[in-house]
């Protein structure tokens, strides 16, 4: 008997492969933001604490960390309206692994919304505490705990979601959602790839910052350096790691990885993004030139390093579901083009807006500088 609940008999209203592609493109969006806030948020409370006790209320480690932490609030804004989008998607393809999973842990699941809440309401504290010239850099410290305790909830759901082996053990032990899934060899390194993720993609976005025209030149230029020292010790760690995630895999997985002409493509951009990066960091921490739009150079880089990533990992997740007797591409179709269309121009139309509140951020200034 299988181990996964009857499939829905609604049968899905577009192909598989159109949700697969909204469903990775939405999440890479969501990544970004989710990588930009645990880097960002890092760093930008390491610099608060290094600051804590200068005389001179405008130096470049206060500047800095304010400049980052007034938009740290903004960032989680998209954080999570990003969010939701590819976890819609993974419900209508993955429902009957997702929603398991997620119900087993079901007291860790929930409890991210009242942890999202506190790490919310302190990184609002510590952005404001530069407003008030007070030190509280501790503020970020408790904020980036509990977005990472977050990072590890979801991971440890999105793990269990593939190992219907356990799921039976695990409801006849407890059927309340207390207890967490037994210890799983993807889980770790899958975590670990995300966090050190932020380190790449929150030095970039300290690039972008820095590069701003709106910003001090002189605290503009050192987090700008600082940057790209950050996103070079990123790349330096986060590679490893992505190793460690595929070395990690059963080999049966593995195989089928290397047997996937996508997973090919998907892992050639993900190292030439990622090697490219490491290059554009060297280059604005240590070299001597600044041009302004060359943080569109490193924001495109990420784009794609993520997307490639994301696209690896969909295919782990089919690999090792079609190991356990779920296939996703056997689902029910039938489509509805006319809903189909409405969808897909509403879809753009949100991208577009989405587009132009990011621009609008960048561009605003400070009160202060108006």
């Amino acid at each position: 008997m299988s181990a996964f609940p009857s499939v829905d008999p609604i049968p899905l209203p577009a192909p598989v492969e159109l949700f697969k592609i909204l469903h990775d493109a939405t999440l890479s969006l969501h990544f970004i933001a989710v990588q930009i806030l645990i880097g960002g948020l890092l760093v930008a409370t390491i610099l608060g604490f290094l600051s804590r006790k200068s005389s001179n209320g405008t130096s470049l480690k206060k500047e800095a960390a304010k400049m980052l932490a007034v938009k740290l609030p903004v960032v989680m804004t998209y954080v999570i309206n990003l969010g939701v989008p590819p976890l819609l998607f993974l419900q209508v393809l993955y429902g009957r692994s997702f929603y398991t999973s997620s119900v087993l842990i079901g007291v860790f699941w929930i409890a991210v919304i009242f942890i999202l809440i506190g790490a919310y309401w302190h990184i609002y504290r510590y952005s404001g505490g530069f407003e008030l010239e007070k030190a509280l850099w501790w503020k970020g410290v408790v904020a980036w705990i509990l977005v990472i305790g977050i990072a590890i909830i979801y991971s440890t759901t999105m793990t269990l979601m593939l190992r219907p082996e356990v799921w039976q053990k695990m409801y006849a032990t407890s059927a309340y959602g207390m207890h967490l899934p037994p210890s799983d060899p993807t889980l770790m390194p899958r975590w670990l790839f995300m966090l050190t993720g932020g380190l790449v993609a929150g030095g970039l976005w300290m690039i972008w910052i820095g590069s701003s025209k709106n910003v001090v030149k002189e605290a503009g230029e050192y987090l700008s350096r600082l940057g790209g020292y950050v996103t070079t010790a990123g790349v330096i760690i986060n590679v490893p790691i992505a190793i460690w995630v595929i070395q990690s895999q059963p080999e049966t997985v593995s195989k089928a990885l290397s047997t996937n002409a996508l997973c090919k493509i998907a892992i050639i951009l993900w190292l030439i993004s990622m090697c490219s990066i490491l290059i554009f960091g060297i280059w604005r921490g240590f070299g001597k030139s600044e041009i302004i739009p060359s943080r569109y150079v490193g924001f495109g880089l990420i784009v794609v390093e993520i997307l490639s990533a994301v696209v690896i990992r969909d295919i782990i997740r089919d690999a090792t579901l079609i190991e356990k007797g779920f296939d996703v591409m056997q689902r029910v179709v039938v489509t509805n083009w006319y809903v189909v269309g409405i969808f897909l121009i509403s879809f753009v139309l949100g991208l577009i807006a989405v587009g132009w509140l990011i621009y609008t951020m960048a561009k605003s200034k400070p009160a202060a500088q108006k």
